[in-house]
């Protein structure tokens, strides 16, 4: 599968462009092992390798991941990273909304 097409890399931002949105950032693409739990949703792109979006693995948290890795990572049974057919952008704040409550 291929993790990343031409119709997905125009739609994904520039680096740095959702910065100061919070939760209204919008991932635009989701990846995920599927044989372990880790997932990954990219909210901006620098258009070669690196993506800003959010890592859901041992924790939820913002930063920053890489195509390149994406594509070198293999769960618990050898099976690589995939991408979520079906996925459709959404904000941040639904996809971990424990992120951006008020405290």
């Amino acid at each position: 599968m291929k993790l990343l097409t031409q119709k997905i890399t125009k739609q994904l931002p520039p680096l740095y462009s959702q910065d100061g949105k919070g939760g209204k950032t919008i991932a635009y693409v989701k990846f995920f092992t599927p044989d372990s739990n880790w997932t990954w949703y990219g909210c901006s792109y620098d258009g070669e390798d690196i993506f800003f979006g959010l890592v859901d693995g041992h924790e939820k948290e913002l930063g920053y991941f890489s195509l390149s890795e994406l594509k070198s990572v293999r769960g618990g049974l050898g099976l690589p990273v995939e991408r979520d057919l079906w996925f459709k952008p959404q904000p941040l704040d639904e996809i971990a909304p424990e992120l951006f409550e008020e405290r």
